[in-house]
């Protein structure tokens, strides 16, 4: 481990999202998302991500018309405090019937308990759409189902309904996530049925549910594959979709009918059966 290592704050005035697809898609490191904008850490400078969130700006205002203030102020930090720094900032949190903490942390003696160590994969229980999801969960999911969670992440969805007596596939594109969702599976004495790296249309199975908390663009883009796993009085749990996009989205599942409907803040999250 190097002495140092440096961390990048970001702040924006508007267009988290957007700013968030950039740099899923960019960077070659993991970051935190916060309130105002985002903390990326890596033990290399960081001049060429402010010159491309720069870039990236600048592209948006010419392209949108609209002023898009940004803000990087960059630090370098000795590597030793940053195990104390990072365990303060990520506290325990309780959403409905799973309080999600921790392995540095106490859990609960009344709710059911979630340890998720965070590392580059999103989903700690703290973003309105994670939570949203947790909640639909509770509502929809008991033992006698077979859930897919589709964009695994961290984990965390699929070991809720693990929690909840459910059967669970579990996938994602990006390796890390899938070996985050291990991690955090074996952390909660749990274990996935199937999981693997790519796309939900590898498998051959059928759902009772199936959950997927993605971008908006992705949500249209596998619309087919998510149907197609889908038993044919399956459930569809949807979020990460931004209130502007929740029609474009449902154009794509016009076949289902809004079982139930959460917002909050500018998220969506939608329970879909067929109609």
């Amino acid at each position: 481990m190097q002495e140092h290592y440096y961390e990048l704050v970001v702040n924006l005035s508007s267009h988290h999202s957007l700013f968030l697809d950039f740099l899923a898609d960019t960077l070659p490191i993991g970051f935190e998302e916060i309130d105002s904008g985002f903390i990326i850490r890596s033990e290399d400078e960081l001049d060429t991500i402010v010159w491309g969130l720069e870039q990236f700006a600048g592209a948006l205002e010419k392209a949108l018309g609209q002023n898009v203030n940004l803000e990087c102020k960059q630090t370098k930090l000795k590597n030793s405090d940053w195990v104390e720094v990072y365990q303060n900032s990520v506290k325990s949190i309780e959403v409905d019937k799973f309080y999600i903490h921790q392995t540095w942390s106490e859990p609960s003696k009344e709710l059911i308990n979630i340890i998720i160590d965070p590392a580059l994969a999103f989903g700690t229980g703290h973003h309105q759409t994670t939570a949203s999801m947790l909640k639909a969960i509770i509502k929809c999911v008991n033992k006698t189902h077979k859930v897919l969670d589709v964009g695994c992440g961290s984990g965390i969805l699929g070991i809720g309904a693990l929690k909840l007596g459910a059967k669970v596939d579990a996938c994602d594109t990006d390796q890390i996530c899938i070996e985050n969702s291990k991690k955090n599976a074996k952390l909660n004495n749990v274990e996935f049925e199937n999981i693997w790296e790519g796309s939900c249309n590898l498998t051959e199975n059928f759902y009772d549910i199936v959950i997927a908390n993605i971008v908006a663009d992705v949500l249209i883009f596998i619309a087919n594959d998510l149907k197609n796993v889908l038993k044919e009085d399956g459930i569809l749990i949807l979020s990460g979709i931004l209130d502007k996009y929740e029609t474009k989205v449902l154009d794509f599942y016009k076949d289902f009918k809004i079982h139930e409907k959460t917002t909050q803040d500018e998220w969506v999250t939608i329970v879909l059966k067929k109609g």
